[in-house]
């Protein structure tokens, strides 16, 4: 197919904060680097940014009880999120002002545990994250979703705190155990079924995140036919893999850092990412342990290749 014009998204923030040193372990994930030192978070946000990355993602992700605690998130949260997109908006108007900002609204029960989900938390959790975030981003980035309700809530309170005129993407977190299987997303519900509902919450772009590059090629070529089965033409399609074993069933994301693949180099990160577009993706990143100079590689020869 012919291909479209690509737009880098950044690359994982967390563990680009641990390798640089950055305040960071669990629980707090990279929520601690907000506490303790927003600086680094900006530093990092721009060398995505200096890497080629157009579209920045806010250092948000862990800023939910899963990783706070109850009270610390009753009591910080908003304000965290307030300082997270502040940061972004930051690096942005110190190198490139015409990086969008991407809002990060996190699995709010904790990566890849569709177990954990809690349909009557949503509006609680997601709330303090959204408007802390709303003046400062240019999109929202509903990421690492591991079943189709939550994302379908979150755009519904989106739509009612009057936010919804700023485009709004999913990112899925795929089953990245049984790679020869039909794509599904980690919950077990079916790739078919999670786009038809994206289609009916109006979303602007269905993308795959967190999970192995090699499950992500079969998701995009599943999405682009029942896009173009329900006759959709107007929804992006994205990837950013992470560089992480496959995770289990029951992965508990606090527990430990999970060890990063040596063989996901940039060179042959690039590889899957041109097979992506090939297949169909315009939005292209990284997520766990893909790092600037992934980016860099990506921006080269998929946006300024002759």
């Amino acid at each position: 197919m012919t291909r479209g014009k690509v737009t880098i998204i950044d690359g994982g923030i967390g563990r680009e904060l641990e390798r640089r040193g950055a305040a960071f372990k669990q629980p707090q994930w990279s929520a601690l680097a907000m506490m303790e030192t927003p600086w680094m978070v900006k530093e990092v946000h721009k060398a995505f940014i200096a890497s080629g990355a157009s579209v920045i993602t806010t250092n948000s992700y862990a800023l939910v009880p899963f990783h706070l605690g109850e009270e610390q998130f009753r009591k910080q949260s908003r304000n965290l999120a307030t300082i997270a997109g502040q940061t972004a908006c930051a690096a942005v108007n110190e190198t490139r002002p015409n990086t969008r900002v991407a809002g990060s609204i996190p699995p709010l029960f904790g990566s890849y545990r569709s177990d954990l989900y809690r349909p009557e938390r949503v509006v609680e959790i997601a709330t303090p994250l959204i408007k802390g975030l709303s003046q400062y981003v240019d999109l929202w980035l509903c990421e690492t979703q591991s079943l189709i309700d939550e994302p379908v809530r979150i755009k519904s309170l989106i739509d009612h705190l009057d936010l919804s005129t700023k485009p709004f993407w999913v990112a899925f977190t795929l089953d990245d155990l049984h790679l020869n299987c039909e794509p599904m997303l980690r919950s077990g519900e079916s790739l078919a079924d999670a786009v038809k509902e994206m289609v009916n919450a109006k979303v602007d772009a269905v993308l795959f995140n967190c999970c192995q590059p090699e499950v992500i090629g079969q998701a995009i070529k599943a999405t682009r036919s029942q896009l173009a089965h329900l006759g959709v033409k107007n929804i992006e399609i994205g990837a950013y893999a992470n560089a992480f074993s496959p995770q289990t069933e029951d992965a508990q994301a606090n527990k430990k850092l999970n060890s990063i693949r040596t063989d996901l180099t940039p060179s042959s990160y690039l590889n899957w990412a041109q097979e992506w577009v090939q297949q169909g993706a315009t939005l292209i990143g990284g997520c766990c342990g893909i790092g600037p100079e992934h980016i860099a590689v990506l921006s080269k020869k998929l946006v300024h290749a002759p």
